[in-house]
């Protein structure tokens, strides 16, 4: 092994499916990172493998304990169920772990685990929850007193043609769990939990009328860190008008929320994936500074992009970026190296600055009224 080889960090990307692949050709085109993919999938590492990445099967538990150690780090793109599972492992190996989870239950339970850990135990790195948080956490940081705070991500088809207005974009189950769980929000100071699809609201940015709605796990950690600090924090889905009545007739009317495993069925089969998609990002938050009642937004609005001559989504782009940006900045120390870390621990501009993170710094937009 040369120098150069040498002092490239180990890190393990477990899932080949479409985040797991964008993971990769970010990390490889950055450098500074030896990569390897691990799945169970012989099919789809054999794919990855003909593009020049190194991969391992996983075909059992032995065969992961060995994919995780002596790593400098796990980035996990597994479904959320496996989160809970592979930091547990990435604990006893003494190994980084950053993953996706949208799942209030597995963070936290990942944060327990991360009790005299030796190594980061970071979750829930992607757009929402992930880059929201930290827009979210740098609004609340510019008042001496927050009176709401408002969070609104959508990961959209561009060109919608379905009554539901809406294509897969990504996880199938993430998006179901999203649709299903309790929502955390805050509400008068105190931590909260609220009813999903419930909260509908519509508004326009750029000429283009949306709805949003309650949905799970987008506000991370956030709830905890601003306790005390903020009155009223809450996050919702972006959708086109429309959606959250279908959503509604499917989950409730039709008691599909019961029959989760039908429903994914049913989305996968009936709904097309798309990859011409478009990540609408628009926050708000009001309060004082000093005696001046002051309202600051944030929007942007991103599209896919080709990364070495592979057309990435706009959700696989801002997903995979969110997670390599948390990986180098611990591998940079700008980040602490033990214990279990929170999104919005990380700065705007760090994040903004950072050779994966300036794909969300492209076209944003910041403003202030007064």
């Amino acid at each position: 092994m040369n120098s150069t080889t040498s002092s490239l960090r180990p890190v393990t990307i477990l899932g080949a499916g479409k985040i797991g692949f964008a993971i990769a050709l970010l990390l490889r085109r950055a450098g500074g990172f030896e990569v390897c993919i691990a799945d169970q999938d012989p099919a789809s590492l054999a794919r990855l493998q003909a593009l020049g990445f190194e991969v391992a099967l996983i075909a059992d538990d032995t065969a992961l304990r060995r994919a995780i150690a002596g790593r400098y780090a796990v980035l996990n793109a597994l479904p959320f169920h496996r989160a809970v599972a592979v930091a547990g492992l990435c604990v006893e190996a003494g190994v980084h772990y950053f993953d996706l989870t949208e799942d209030v239950k597995s963070t936290q339970a990942i944060h327990r685990l991360a009790a005299g850990a030796r190594s980061v135990l970071m979750p829930q790195c992607g757009l929402a929850p992930g880059f929201i948080g930290v827009v979210g956490n740098d609004l609340a940081g510019r008042f001496d007193s927050v009176l709401d705070l408002r969070m609104r991500v959508g990961a959209l088809p561009r060109y919608p043609l379905n009554t539901l207005r809406y294509n897969l974009t990504w996880s199938t189950e993430g998006l179901i769990n999203e649709y299903c769980n309790p929502c955390e929000a805050l509400v008068d100071g105190e931590p909260v939990q609220v009813t999903a699809l419930e909260g509908l609201e519509t508004f326009a940015l750029d000429g283009v009328e949306y709805e949003a709605f309650n949905t799970s796990g987008g506000l991370g950690t956030l709830t905890q860190t601003l306790r005390g600090r903020a009155r009223n924090v809450d996050y919702k889905s972006v959708r086109y008008p429309g959606h959250c009545a279908i959503m509604k007739l499917l989950l409730n009317d039709l008691r599909l929320r019961d029959r989760r495993d039908l429903l994914k069925d049913i989305f996968e089969a009936a709904i097309p994936a798309t990859e011409q998609d478009v990540i609408v990002i628009f926050a708000t938050a009001s309060g004082y500074r000093g005696q001046r009642l002051i309202q600051d937004s944030y929007s942007a609005r991103i599209i896919g992009q080709k990364v070495d001559g592979q057309l990435l989504s706009a959700i696989q782009l801002t997903t995979a970026a969110g997670i390599c940006t948390a990986l180098d900045l611990v591998a940079q120390g700008a980040l602490p190296s033990t214990g279990f870390i929170g999104q919005e621990q990380i700065s705007l501009d760090s994040f903004l600055q950072n050779r994966f993170g300036e794909v969300y710094a492209e076209h944003p937009e910041m403003t202030s009224v007064h």
